[in-house]
């Protein structure tokens, strides 16, 4: 039975250094351009059960409760905490920041889409708005030579003054994509998310329509991650991680005072 309370208590440090590493990958995301935190949930491990609640303990009564052995715990998963970030004003055209829900769409190298908050867009040499590793948005968007002045409208309209022109001329229009299971997206780095059989099948239009969220050019969504919160995590998580580290402890100075007395 306390060998049972050591692996129970192991499950639990194993548990507490995982969600740590939650926390740390949090705190040092706290700059990064549209990051969504992650939240640890826990789950119970299998119950051993030692007397049946409702089972007979004599021919004329029966347990109210029972007695259910736990065997600890484990990280059931991490939940993507899809709350809005604040904008941050940067006046470059080509930063955008979507306010509610939504992601922009980019082409990976493979042709595959991967879905992004991070709106810090740039041009090549060629004029295609690519990501800063170079990935382009979908649908494509070229600014041509010679452009004055670029202007992103909140459903994405992009339209482009040429040199020696005054009427600005349409260049496309920015698509957003929705799910109706944001959580369930693989993150991949890079700010990059992919699509999965939790998340649905993206939900792809115009931006401010059927839900998804209005694109707003010249700003930046910065990281959802509240570093006061994060902090109180992190010492509950250290606390909880010590008080098992405490528990291993003191069972094995009880199987030492066991080999040693009996």
């Amino acid at each position: 039975m306390t060998n049972a309370a050591l692996h129970v208590a192991r499950t639990g440090l194993d548990a507490q250094n995982t969600k740590m590493r939650v926390i740390a990958n949090n705190l040092a995301n706290v700059n990064t351009t549209g990051f969504k935190r992650d939240r640890a949930d826990f789950e119970t491990l299998a119950y051993q059960q030692m007397v049946a609640a409702g089972a007979n303990s004599d021919t004329e009564n029966k347990f109210a409760t029972g007695l259910n052995l736990g065997s600890g715990v484990s990280m059931q998963g991490t939940s993507k905490i899809n709350t809005q970030g604040t904008l941050q004003q940067t006046n470059n055209a080509l930063d955008m920041a979507i306010e509610g829900a939504g992601f922009f769409q980019v082409q990976r190298p493979d042709g595959s889409i991967a879905y992004t908050r991070a709106g810090n867009f740039t041009t090549t040499a060629e004029g295609v708005v690519v990501t800063s590793d170079g990935l382009p948005l979908i649908p494509q968007i070229t600014v041509p030579e010679g452009t004055t002045g670029l202007t992103i409208g909140n459903d994405g309209t992009v339209s482009a003054t040429l040199q020696g022109t005054s009427e600005p001329t349409q260049l496309g229009q920015i698509e957003l994509a929705s799910f109706m299971n944001a959580s369930g997206l693989a993150p991949i780095g890079g700010n990059m998310l992919l699509e999965t059989a939790a998340s649905g099948t993206p939900q792809v239009g115009v931006a401010g329509l059927d839900g998804r969220g209005q694109i707003r050019s010249g700003n930046l969504e910065t990281s959802n991650v509240n570093v006061v919160e994060e902090l109180v995590d992190m010492i509950e998580t250290q606390r909880a991680y010590e008080v098992n580290s405490k528990m291993i402890k003191a069972t094995d100075e009880m199987l030492q005072y066991v080999n040693q007395q009996l």
